[in-house]
């Protein structure tokens, strides 16, 4: 890469100019190649169809959860504290993975017991590649978008999946 103050030529990758210590790191970006690549690192979160999140209190317990669910249509409902923040997720993935073949009498038992603490969370100005590289690196489906600590909407791995859709078709 050639540095833009004094053009000397340094390796790809370098942080600083070798000859004027004239910092690279802006210059070294990945540049987007198509629209679907330009989508995806520069369009917030705020540009896709959000769903009005499902909410529940921490204090209700799991037949009200999964009845909201069931009831709501959803893969996953947020769970709030008494504050309206979010305190936690409950998934079907923790459904199957923690109650199911484990108790019979669960609809009794507390969904704070069982929903995943302390999810991932992104807000509405992350970028859709950031939301991405959380759903990837976690393994999540469902991501929680948050304003001041609050549920604002709910991005599933089927909005990703319809947003690139669309993007490929009109590129």
């Amino acid at each position: 890469m050639l540095c833009p103050s004094c053009n000397c030529k340094n390796l790809p990758g370098d942080d600083v100019c070798k000859r004027c210590k004239q910092p690279l790191t802006p210059f070294n970006l990945p540049q987007p190649e198509n629209q679907v690549e330009r989508s995806l690192m520069y369009d917030q979160v705020k540009t896709l169809k959000q769903h009005v999140p499902v909410t529940l209190a921490h204090t209700a317990n799991l037949g009200q959860a999964i009845a909201l669910m069931l009831e709501s249509n959803v893969g996953a409902i947020l769970i709030v504290d008494d504050a309206g923040k979010l305190v936690g997720i409950f998934s079907e993935r923790d459904l199957l993975k923690k109650i199911a073949g484990q108790t019979t009498t669960y609809a009794e038992l507390p969904v704070t017991q069982f929903m995943t603490p302390r999810p991932e969370s992104v807000s509405n100005t992350d970028t859709l590649n950031f939301v991405l590289q959380k759903m990837d690196a976690g393994g999540y489906r469902h991501v929680p978008v948050l304003d001041d600590g609050r549920p604002v909407g709910i991005i599933s791995a089927r909005d990703m999946l319809r947003f690139m859709t669309r993007l490929c078709r009109d590129a």
